[in-house]
């Protein structure tokens, strides 16, 4: 049954999975900047969702036909040009970028199969940690959301509010229908203290240094505060904790590798949800 459990988990992050290198990719623009609609290639992006769910490569750059010796053909170009528009631009704007300058963000389509993976990773992790209880349904659902939010901080420094706020809401709202079920290990009404109780920390982290700190942190310290708030008090710390401690850890060797000065910013994002995660599988073991 245990066994059963994590694989279904980590089939769930799997399928999750597959489409989040699409959305990262039209989420992953400047403030002000209307999402993508057309791929590296130009194609326009089609599916389910108005194109936001789907295959990571569009139908017409994934329709390639085996080229003739000597010739390339137009298909089979098309699909490269998808395909490697990350390797290409993520060279060149490393190449370009001067240290503790964050590099420009373009076209970016990866993660194809390392996506899924990450997801299913994940989601294995958090159903061996926290078992067969009903906030297990819950993590499950707002991983693929977390991991979407981390690729898109992690390319343009941002966590888009169509993300970040739903999720805030999803998270109160799931756990609400978990406490209502037996067999939970959590308190509801701590939960959303933890979540009023994180936001308003990083509210004034923001007012004392908006430079060193995105309002965009702020909106996702909601939803990760209701998650960890969960467990307890000494987990939502342990969590909140972790994800300063683990973004330090990176600026410090960003800067003794000469690739970022003390004024760099980081994308914070991945750091909070990598540090709520190890709190949540704290909570979950030691409530089991």
């Amino acid at each position: 049954m245990y066994a059963t459990l994590i694989a279904a988990a980590a089939l769930w992050g799997a399928a999750a999975g597959i489409p989040l290198p699409r959305a990262a990719y039209r989420l992953s623009v400047e403030p002000d900047v209307p999402w993508r609609d057309t791929c590296p290639a130009g194609h326009t992006l089609t599916g389910p969702a108005r194109g936001w769910l789907g295959r990571p490569v569009c139908p017409p750059c994934a329709t390639t036909t085996a080229p003739v010796a000597g010739t390339r053909t137009e298909a089979h170009t098309s699909a490269e040009a998808c395909t490697s528009a990350e390797a290409r631009t993520e060279t060149a704007t490393e190449a370009a970028s001067e240290p503790g300058t964050p590099a420009p963000a373009g076209p970016r389509y990866g993660g194809l199969v390392a996506v899924p993976l990450l997801t299913a990773l994940v989601c294995a992790v958090l159903a061996a940690g926290t078992g067969a209880r009903p906030e297990l349904a819950v993590w499950l659902l707002l991983t693929p959301f977390a991991v979407l939010l981390a690729l898109v901080d992690r390319r343009v420094h941002r966590l888009p509010d169509q993300v970040t706020l739903p999720l805030a809401a999803g998270a109160a709202v799931l756990l609400g229908a978990a406490a209502l079920l037996p067999g939970g290990a959590g308190s509801y009404a701590t939960a959303l203290l933890g979540g009023l109780a994180l936001g308003g920390c990083y509210v004034v982290l923001f007012l004392i240094n908006p430079n060193g700190l995105g309002f965009g942190d702020v909106k996702l310290a909601l939803s990760l505060g209701v998650a960890l708030g969960w467990y307890g008090w000494l987990v939502l710390f342990v969590g909140a904790f972790a994800g300063f401690l683990l973004g330090a850890v990176y600026g410090v060797g960003l800067m003794l590798l000469r690739r970022a000065g003390r004024k760099s910013a980081i994308p914070f994002g991945p750091f909070m949800i990598v540090g709520a995660l190890l709190g949540i599988l704290l909570g979950a073991l030691a409530a089991a």
